[in-house]
């Protein structure tokens, strides 16, 4: 090729001209990252006891939950002939605890009210949601 050559497309050299450059070569891929490691699942085999899981040290909790509530709500409305109000079942959970109140359910949740009696209410929706009590109204607890 020589300089006196010319573009045909735009009259200029081909050493000026835009047509005449061969195009650029794009830079190589750049290496794709390994794909990370899949994690497998095994599935562990673990003998089945009718003995309860022994920790290293025994865990008190510091408040009753709920499920230790459960069967005192039923027994409460059983003895009420199957409904009663919210304030009445409180009062009632409160008299049969007396001095067994754990240290913690005198506490106040974020909310403000009394751990035992949030464990109380979640009883209830607990005991709902199995079927065992219906929602029969705001601020009654009515068993099925």
């Amino acid at each position: 090729m020589n300089g006196d050559d010319y573009c045909e497309l735009c009259d200029l050299r081909l050493s000026e001209c835009h047509h005449g450059r061969p195009a650029p070569t794009p830079p190589p891929p750049a290496p794709k990252a390994a794909p990370a490691p899949r994690k497998t699942t095994t599935t562990r085999r673990v003998a089945v006891s009718n003995e309860p899981p022994v920790s290293a040290r025994a865990t008190q909790r510091r408040w009753t939950s709920s499920a230790e509530l459960e069967p005192m709500v039923i027994a409460i409305l059983e003895e009420a002939g199957g409904d009663l109000g919210n304030d009445e079942v409180l009062e009632q959970i409160a008299e049969r605890l007396g001095d067994h109140f754990r240290p913690g359910d005198q506490d106040k949740t974020p909310t403000g009210e009394l751990r035992w009696q949030l464990a109380a209410r979640k009883a209830r929706q607990q005991l709902i949601a199995q079927g065992v009590m219906t929602k029969s109204g705001p601020g009654r607890w009515t068993l099925a």
